[in-house]
């Protein structure tokens, strides 16, 4: 798979390499082993200057991404990092070597990989130099900053924060899904909000068949999806309140402990809040479906680990159960857990630490015409961040 390079455009087809494409029309050649990449680099650049400076075109770069590339974990103490760790680990990611990044404070901290102690490094603007793909997840502010820094640098960066999914020249990914918009990268690749990705595996299989036209859906989102400091806020609270003393709280407006709040992320002047409006925005671009539409609320709910949606969608098509369990049955990431007569449906206990998203109690929406609802739960820590980036990143060296 070609990857776009340091000159920061992006490349048009994985194939022979193609280092400079000059809109005149002419394309200028060059090989370049693998190992003299950085050197190749710099001669890349000192030419493209040249040609911007006599002909004033616009040079695109590509190169071959290394079969065992040099990995960088961006934000690896948290929770998202410690999943991406792991996940490169248990799926055999063919990693060359691994650099562990964050902020300075956790400088020094050794985290486990293949049964070897890394030292975590600072994040600076100089990190990226000679690494192949970054997994970002340290928050939009970080990868507003880093995110273009390493890519210039040559790096892939698989961004797990909302700071790029909205634009136009980044791929925004499921790879269950669109896995060939992986191939226009520019240098950054996006992963999606998690509810939406845990919510789309279910629903674009249904898509592909029947033409969903609208979704109306509630999420029950745990606690980890807001980061460690919600799950210690979860545990404490839980103490102190079988122990008979007030909650005391930090992360969340309100008591989480025997609580739901209907309050993910901040509210906008139309009354939603930014997360209930990614599963529409995001599953446009997701589906490459603009006319996709999606009322969701949002709510945080006492569970540690996996998230939880219960949707109404609307078709196109007429769609029956059985139908809908026949498409459910194949799709890719998903399994169907559907038999209330024996009390077996999706639930966040079930899924937690798993691959697979689960999606049961599918019956007919009996408001909507060519209605379908469902309940589909899946970890968050998993499909929808970790393994979706390595799944993406996997993508890459294909």
């Amino acid at each position: 798979m070609a990857r776009g390079h340091a000159l920061g455009l992006a490349n048009d087809s994985a194939g022979p390499p193609i280092f400079a494409k000059a809109t005149t029309g002419r394309t200028l050649r060059w090989a370049a082993e693998r190992s003299q990449r950085d050197h190749c680099h710099q001669e890349m650049r000192a030419t493209a200057t040249a040609q911007l400076t006599r002909r004033g075109v616009v040079i695109v770069c590509a190169t071959f991404m290394n079969r065992h590339p040099h990995v960088a974990v961006v934000g690896a103490t948290g929770a998202v990092g410690i999943e991406m760790i792991k996940t490169l680990e248990k799926r055999n990611f063919p990693v060359g070597k691994l650099t562990l990044l964050a902020s300075a404070r956790s400088v020094g901290k050794k985290l486990k990989f293949k049964g070897q102690d890394i030292a975590v490094t600072e994040l600076t603007k100089d990190s990226f130099a000679g690494i192949d793909i970054a997994l970002f997840s340290a928050g939009g502010s970080i990868s507003k900053e880093y995110a273009p820094i390493a890519a210039k640098a040559g790096c892939v960066v698989v961004d797990n924060s909302s700071a790029f999914r909205q634009d136009d020249n980044v791929p925004l990914v499921v790879p269950e899904i669109n896995a060939a918009d992986v191939k226009w990268h520019k240098g950054i690749i996006a992963n999606p909000n998690c509810t939406t990705a845990i919510t789309l595996m279910a629903l674009y299989p249904l898509h592909q068949a029947f033409g969903v036209k609208r979704v109306f859906a509630s999420s029950y989102q745990a606690v980890s999806g807001t980061g460690a400091k919600a799950i210690e806020e979860l545990r404490r609270q839980v103490g102190e309140i079988v122990a008979g003393k007030p909650a005391t709280k930090e992360v969340y407006p309100h008591q989480i402990a025997f609580n739901v709040l209907p309050h993910v992320d901040s509210f906008l002047p139309t009354g939603y809040t930014k997360e209930e409006m990614k599963m529409e925005n995001e599953g446009r671009k997701i589906m490459h479906h603009p006319g996709f539409r999606a009322s969701v609320t949002c709510v945080r709910v006492p569970v540690y680990r996996s998230h939880s949606i219960a949707v109404s969608a609307e078709f196109e098509k007429p769609v029956s159960v059985e139908a809908a369990r026949a498409v459910l049955k194949k799709a890719p990431g998903l399994d169907v857990v559907d038999e209330p007569e024996n009390k077996k449906y999706p639930m966040p206990l079930f899924t937690s630490e798993q691959y697979n998203c689960e999606v049961g109690r599918i019956r007919k929406d009996c408001a909507l015409d060519n209605g379908l609802c469902f309940w589909v739960s899946g970890d968050q820590l998993l499909k929808g961040a970790a393994l979706n980036a390595v799944q993406i990143a996997e993508e890459l060296i294909k």
